[in-house]
């Protein structure tokens, strides 16, 4: 198994998420779920994929509301058993501050991780800038961010292997990174504008590797995860 990967459920299909659960559980640390899985089958499908045989469960659905509204979502998150989920630190401090406080109250056995988002993978400079008002740079913006979701208690944040080195620079060893856009060299990057290479994020300090259709849609997993430089044990 490599401990550092997360694979990416990106399907709205139940059994196929199941069938790559029981492929895929002894080669990765944990899956990741979404929109694309919890919006048709709601929350019971991280009970399903539970007993497919997945022992965490990233649930990404990058809450961003009202305090209250947060902390009810990270209620639900921990009934059910969630290693780690995701909210937007642009919520702000108060909503930081409920979503940690309910993570803390469900007990240390139950309490989800909670990694914040800042910009996604998908935005570049032209759309921070032009388009949101954003006057900083991305690595800028990010890693004030960054530093805002340690200070306000999150367990970790959200970047691309872009921007690896100064989150981790900033936040030190205070929380965990997580770096989706991980690509084998010269293939898709699909509707993602800032991905990498799984060497360069680990050793700039990344944590934990979102990787989706090159392991879901692979023949052979363990020469993937090689492809990868990602060695199993």
């Amino acid at each position: 198994m490599n401990r550092q990967v997360i694979c990416a459920l990106d399907t709205p299909h139940l059994e196929e998420a199941l069938a790559t659960v029981k492929q895929l559980k002894d080669h990765v640390a944990a899956f990741k779920i979404g929109h694309a899985l919890t919006l048709p089958h709601g929350l019971d499908v991280i009970d399903r994929i539970k007993d497919a045989g997945a022992t965490r469960i990233f649930l990404d659905l990058k809450f961003h509301d009202i305090p209250n509204s947060v902390a009810l979502a990270v209620r639900e998150a921990a009934k059910r058993g969630v290693w780690m989920m995701t909210l937007h630190i642009s919520g702000g401090p108060a909503m930081m501050t409920a979503a940690v406080e309910e993570a803390r109250s469900a007990g240390e056995d139950l309490r989800p991780l909670l990694v914040g988002v800042s910009v996604l993978t998908s935005l570049d400079q032209h759309v921070l800038t032009d388009h949101l008002g954003v006057n900083r740079t991305i690595v800028d913006h990010m890693v004030h961010l960054s530093s805002l979701a340690m200070e306000f208690d999150l367990d970790g944040v959200v970047c691309s292997a872009e921007e690896v080195k100064p989150i981790r620079e900033a936040i030190g060893s205070r929380g965990v990174i997580v770096t989706p856009g991980i690509r084998l060299p010269n293939t898709e990057t699909h509707d993602q504008k800032r991905v990498g290479d799984a060497g360069s994020a680990l050793s700039n300090g990344a944590d934990y590797l979102v990787i989706g259709r090159a392991l879901t849609g692979s023949p052979d997993v363990e020469k993937t995860l090689e492809a990868f430089g990602l060695v199993t044990s």
